[in-house]
């Protein structure tokens, strides 16, 4: 296994102090491949509704091209300096909508100046490590808030103990509740309560009702969905 391992080494030039041909098209390999796993991770992690392939592009681009950058300016000072310099002018021309478009970014940044710096283990082993728990995070939905789903109105008569009549029904069906109004109506003959909710099955919001409308008298109920915060881009 050592024996391969060098022979690899000096087959791509590892040890020469100048990157020859063969390594230069490796580390290129290598970042873009990196900048690829960067981007799909990002694209099955994504939520909202603006998802940009053009951004995804961009990563990839950025990535590889920080590692070409990198092998240029290598030990050479001069160079760097007037790299950084032609680096500092550049302004993104997109706007980034989340915080974490700029995470993103910062990470492709990081595995191309490890590629470009010949520290391919580190890039590697770093890159696939963030992207795993990035992943992982997402999945599990960790530090997510109580999202709103529905915003619900119910109309009962004067009769009903709204404070504790819908209780039963509420522990059922829903994982959040809260009440945000309440409101007379019908010149003082019934009374309207709105809510904002979390159901447990969204899917089936039917269920849901049909057991209000047998608390409340069949009277008015209005259950409308809230605009979904967890769009998934595929």
């Amino acid at each position: 296994m050592t024996d391969l391992t060098e022979l690899v080494r000096r087959t791509i030039g590892f040890d020469q102090h100048v990157p020859p041909l063969t390594e230069i098209i490796f580390a290129l390999g290598l970042s873009f491949v990196l900048m690829c796993i960067i981007s799909a991770i990002y694209k099955r992690t994504y939520r909202g509704a603006d998802y940009s392939q053009d951004y995804v592009h961009t990563l990839i681009i950025l990535g590889t091209v920080v590692s070409v950058v990198i092998m240029v300016v290598r030990g050479d000072s001069a160079t760097a300096f007037g790299m950084f310099a032609a680096f500092s002018i550049i302004r993104f021309r997109r706007s980034v909508r989340q915080s974490r478009d700029i995470g993103f970014i910062f990470l492709a940044m990081a595995a191309g100046l490890g590629v470009g710096a010949r520290q391919y283990e580190l890039a590697t082993v770093t890159t696939l490590l963030v992207c795993l728990v990035i992943y992982i995070f997402s999945k599990a939905d960790v530090f997510a808030p109580m999202r709103l789903s529905h915003f619900l109105r119910i109309r009962v008569t004067n009769d009903v103990d709204y404070d504790t009549a819908f209780n039963a029904c509420f522990e059922q069906y829903l994982t959040h509740r809260e009440l945000i109004s309440v409101e007379s109506i019908q010149a003082g003959m019934m009374t309207e309560l709105r809510y904002n909710v979390s159901l447990k099955d969204e899917s089936h919001p039917g269920a849901f009702v049909a057991a209000l409308q047998q608390l409340n008298g069949n009277n008015r109920i209005l259950l409308t969905a809230a605009a979904s915060s967890l769009v998934m881009s595929e």
